[in-house]
């Protein structure tokens, strides 16, 4: 099993499950359907540095459900799980 470990400010996320299906029931093809736009954090990166070389640390941790962009982030394949790696100041806000 091969690991990620993020460097500077950069979260690992794994994205939600693409829904199938409607309120209603009707299913729907999964190639029609919406990319979500939340998340689950899978590793974090232990923080960017300023100009004084002072370490900033993200305010997010592993676990956290987040609320990604529609667009973004870079993707990653680890095992057959598809991932995106954002920068923390791209993640829009965080579920409590």
């Amino acid at each position: 099993m091969r690991s990620l470990a993020p460097l500077a400010d950069r979260i690992l996320v794994r994205r939600g499950a693409k829904e199938v299906q409607t309120a209603g029931g009707i299913y729907l093809p999964t190639d029609k359907t919406k990319v979500p736009n939340e998340g689950e954090v899978i590793a974090v990166g232990p923080g960017m540095r300023d100009v004084s070389g002072n370490l900033h640390s993200p305010t997010l941790k592993t676990g956290d459900k987040v609320l990604l962009p529609e667009y973004g982030g870079t993707k990653v394949t680890i095992d057959d799980d598809e991932m995106f790696l954002f920068r923390e100041d791209d993640i829009l806000g965080k579920f409590d």
